[in-house]
């Protein structure tokens, strides 16, 4: 089954914060997050919240939870946390910011769509996969009619093609409405290895295969270059003996002829 929460406001402490500017690494020294309350109000008020108590809510409402944001003893305010500055290197929390909304009127917020369910035994054999094409939707309601998440139960998914639809979510549309086309696909199941990945891989097959290829014809190529080399200066070598040989030949020659001309006179 598809489903739904609602979600109940959560509470929240905060101060007025009177040190403004760079000073306010003196606060988060202390533990301490600086932040403003914008929106439907007249001024932006100037807040400062620990870091536990802001952690702990934040924890439970996310972007789309209503906070209950007690200013002292006496200014509570309905807010969402809608800007978070955090550090990029540290992942320390720098600044806050509550939009104060006004509870007549409808706001658009992101709500986290959360698989749940056993899946088909195929995608525990390594056989298909499922596929989460969206991970929330654009939900416009009431701040009293907020909702945390959308469950979607994925037991549903029994064969490759099977798939959940944004017209398939459970929800309650006398308060919410959903921003997205009905035939947008939230969730399906699929071959574990697409045809699109199996096409790629084939490319990259036959990539590696010219590159082997061509290789071992550079390897050929080589050895035939080296076996012509070692011929030529066999053959070389061989000419110069034969010439070697035919100078001694004829320097015996002529030593012969000399001493018959020497014996004769």
């Amino acid at each position: 089954m598809l489903s739904y929460t609602l979600m109940d406001r959560i509470p929240l402490k905060a101060a007025d914060r009177t040190i403004l500017g760079k000073k306010v690494k003196q606060l988060r020294a202390q533990g301490i997050i600086p932040g403003h309350v914008y929106g439907n109000i007249k001024e932006v008020e100037h807040v400062q919240i620990t870091k536990e108590d802001f952690l702990k809510a934040f924890k439970v409402a996310g972007e789309t939870g209503l906070v209950n944001l007690k200013i002292g003893e006496d200014r509570t305010r309905p807010v969402l946390i809608k800007e978070l500055d955090v550090h990029p290197v540290t992942d320390q929390i720098l600044h806050v910011g509550f939009y104060q909304v006004n509870l007549k009127e409808k706001v658009t917020v992101p709500v986290p769509l959360i698989l749940v369910g056993e899946e088909v035994e195929t995608v525990k054999l390594g056989q298909t996969v499922v596929l989460q094409n969206m991970s929330e939707i654009m939900v416009e309601a009431l701040p009293a009619d907020f909702i945390d998440k959308i469950e979607v139960n994925i037991e549903v998914l029994k064969e490759v093609g099977d798939s959940i639809t944004v017209a398939d979510l459970s929800y309650d549309r006398t308060l919410l409405t959903v921003q997205a086309e009905p035939e947008e696909v939230v969730v399906k199941l699929d071959d574990a290895v697409t045809d699109e990945m199996k096409a790629l891989l084939a490319e990259q097959e036959a990539e590696q295969a010219a590159s082997q290829e061509a290789a071992e014809t550079e390897e050929a190529g080589e050895a035939g270059e080296k076996a012509e080399g070692e011929e030529g200066v066999e053959t070389a070598a061989g000419a110069e003996g034969e010439t070697k040989e035919g100078g001694e030949e004829g320097s015996d020659k002529k030593e012969n002829t000399e001493e018959s001309t020497d014996k004769s006179s």
